[in-house]
């Protein structure tokens, strides 16, 4: 085995690490929400529980019963130990496992998030090739333009006009949706407006970063035709900054889950985190915070093991990926 290859495969447990530092860090973070929300925990369950006014022998026992009487440090080992086991504790509003309620939740989300993937690829693409295509010309600057009013308008916004326009005054879709894929457009579109107009304007970005490179000027000067450029020796060179940016953008599409589905009544765990804020039900929250970060960090893995795969570049130099997307955007 050569130097070098031992060296690009020892790079791998060293991402393993650093994600698994993160995740520890992330975890703490998460963890202090309990600590530090106001108020009194016991309290808070037996209110979601329906006990208005609990007396000091309820209190106590349900003190108790949260372990509150222990050290944090021990509370905290005994919360880090059941979620790596995917045991997040019991729901103080409905005094359920949390894990079951979100196995209940969690295929309506992953159908939002796969349709909403697919639309903002199928969005994303074309603009961003015909942006890169068309530079400096009319299509480029309305493409440009487009994308900026979809990168900056809130996605609650998105979908109170979709809601309007589409349900209400066209009377097509459901204004309250049950999760399944006929009834998931709505909501996808919405949620998949920002990452299509993100990733139309990397996308370009980093095409016309490759068109100027010298030897497609040479292919260029040899008859070769734009589109011919941008799709076979552009495209290939784009597709890393393209692919950096994606894998946060998964992470993302499961953040911005809850606001998307409460516009529409979505019966996923966005919504469900959004009522168990409502009711302050902090372990759920906890739990939701946790899996979009632990999305997020694997998808960033895998995006930078399959970036320093395609890119000698990046296995050369050990250059992250994220780094090359944030250069695209500028």
């Amino acid at each position: 085995m050569t130097r070098r290859r031992r060296r690009r495969l020892g790079r791998v447990p060293r991402r393993i690490l650093h994600m698994l530092v993160t995740l520890w860090a992330a975890s703490l973070l998460v963890w202090s929400l309990l600590a530090l929300a106001p108020g009194d925990p016991a309290r808070r369950v037996l209110n979601g529980r329906g006990v208005v006014d609990p007396t000091d022998g309820q209190l106590a026992a349900e003190r108790l019963a949260l372990g509150l009487d222990r050290p944090a440090w021990e509370r905290y080992l005994d919360w880090l130990g059941g979620a790596a086991r995917g045991d997040f504790g019991q729901s103080w509003r409905t005094g359920r496992p949390i894990s079951d309620e979100l196995a209940v939740y969690l295929p309506a989300t992953i159908n939002l998030t796969l349709a909403a993937l697919v639309i903002a690829l199928a969005v994303a693409l074309p603009l961003g090739l015909l942006g890169a295509a068309t530079a400096g010309r009319w299509p480029d600057a309305v493409i440009r333009v487009v994308t900026l009013v979809m990168v900056s308008t809130p996605a609650f916004v998105i979908g109170v006009v979709l809601l309007y326009v589409v349900v209400l005054r066209w009377g097509a879709g459901n204004v309250v949706a049950d999760g399944t894929w006929s009834n998931a457009w709505l909501p996808a579109i919405t949620l998949a407006a920002w990452p299509a107009a993100s990733w139309a304007r990397i996308l370009r970005a980093g095409l016309l970063e490759s068109m100027s490179a010298t030897y497609l000027h040479v292919s260029e000067a040899r008859g070769a035709g734009r589109l011919r450029l941008l799709v076979t020796h552009a495209l290939p060179n784009a597709s890393v900054p393209f692919l950096a940016v994606f894998g946060v953008s998964v992470g993302w599409l499961l953040a911005g889950a809850p606001v998307v589905e409460t516009v529409f009544t979505w019966p996923g765990i966005g919504r469900y985190t959004v009522e168990s804020i409502i009711a302050r039900d902090v372990p759920v929250v906890q739990a939701f915070t946790m899996l979009a970060v632990l999305l997020f960090v694997l998808s960033s893995l895998a995006v930078d093991l399959l970036s320093t795969t395609i890119d000698p570049r990046l296995r050369e130099r050990g250059r992250p990926a994220g780094s090359m997307a944030g250069e695209a955007a500028r």
